[in-house]
């Protein structure tokens, strides 16, 4: 029985180009006690994967997190499969706004910690009291109320390309990091109206827990994230109150809600908002890079990578491991593109 996806990235690819069918990219999540989530996870790979599912799934005790790419002809069997589990019954979907049908290239289903890596000890404080969740409209309407404060519960490089109107983008990689980050510098908002999102709504779940339980009084969060808000806002004809383009964490990496651009490439400061990974495999830095600059520098975020991906294979390996010890991803974008994106601003 395979429980492991066994094709490299480049076979993936072929075999993912190759098909004549369509896909329908998705997202859920869903807190619940897995009693024991190696066999879950086992099982799901078994039926998901003959099902011809891709996608990333996360799974810990405390629950399930995934973004997924189904084919249209499985999709209601995919469906009837979820609500089959007790677990997964009635879950609540998020569909892509914008989705070609390549948004992932296998399936990979890992077991962690947690679904969401956030640094807390959940025994300290009552996860399941959560803020009130808003509907999108509900939300939409609230972003205009006197003394209310709108944060972005995501990373600065997803705030970076779309965000809610005059809503608050904390300048952190992590959700580890912000989450704490929050409590600290709105401790003098605990009595104001706070509204929290994020891309689907994993990371309100345990954020607005962590807010109530800090003494904060009146927290909300926007159910079913960006996505569902974009979605939603679409079929009613209301204009957007999110700006720019969504981050999303597959191939695409990013799907826009109103059209606007509102980043710029990181090397030479042009409007863009197409993330990217540094061509240099040992560097792989997600930044901003717009296509007249990805053929300058032939898809590296500085010179410095540039010149290593020209160098034969053997000299690249020797490098490896004195270019790891001296840089972090962190520090390689603090170090060399944030202070040239601060100076185009």
């Amino acid at each position: 029985m395979q429980l492991h996806n066994k094709l490299n990235k480049a076979e993936a690819m072929e075999k993912l180009h190759a098909e004549t069918f369509k896909r329908t990219t998705l997202s859920f999540y869903r807190y619940v006690i897995l009693e024991d989530p190696q066999s879950f996870r086992d099982n799901l790979f078994v039926e998901w994967d003959q099902l011809d599912c891709l996608g990333r799934i996360y799974i810990a005790r405390e629950g399930i997190n995934a973004q997924m790419s189904v084919p249209e002809h499985n999709l209601e069997a995919f469906m009837m499969a979820l609500n089959v589990r007790e677990e997964l019954k009635d879950m609540p979907i998020k569909w892509a706004v914008e989705d070609d049908g390549k948004s992932f290239f296998k399936l990979s289903i890992k077991l962690r910690p947690k679904i969401v890596a956030d640094g807390l000890d959940d025994g300290s404080f009552d996860v399941t009291n959560v803020g009130k969740h808003l509907t999108p409209i509900e939300f939409h309407n609230s972003l205009d109320e006197p003394d209310t404060v709108v944060i972005d519960m995501r990373n600065h490089y997803e705030s970076e390309v779309g965000r809610f109107e005059n809503a608050v983008c904390p300048d952190v990689d992590t959700f580890r990091e912000e989450i704490q980050l929050v409590v600290d510098d709105f401790s003098d908002k605990k009595d104001n109206k706070v509204l929290l999102y994020c891309t689907g709504g994993v990371r309100c779940e345990k954020a607005s827990a962590y807010l109530k339980h800090h003494g904060f009084k009146d927290v909300n969060q926007l159910h079913g994230g960006i996505i569902e808000y974009a979605r939603q806002i679409k079929q009613m004809g209301v204009k957007s109150k999110f700006i720019g383009k969504n981050f999303v964490f597959d191939e695409r990496l990013g799907e826009s809600i109103d059209g606007q651009v509102i980043s710029k490439c990181h090397q030479c400061g042009g409007a863009c908002d197409t993330h990217t990974n540094c061509a240099n495999d040992d560097c792989h830095l997600l930044f901003i890079q717009c296509k007249r600059c990805s053929e300058q520098y032939d898809g590296c975020c500085t010179d410095e990578c540039k010149e290593i991906i020209a160098l034969p294979k053997e000299e690249r390996v020797a490098l490896r491991s004195k270019f790891h010890d001296k840089y972090s991803k962190s520090q390689i974008y603090r170090q060399r593109i944030r202070p040239k994106l601060d100076h185009l601003r």
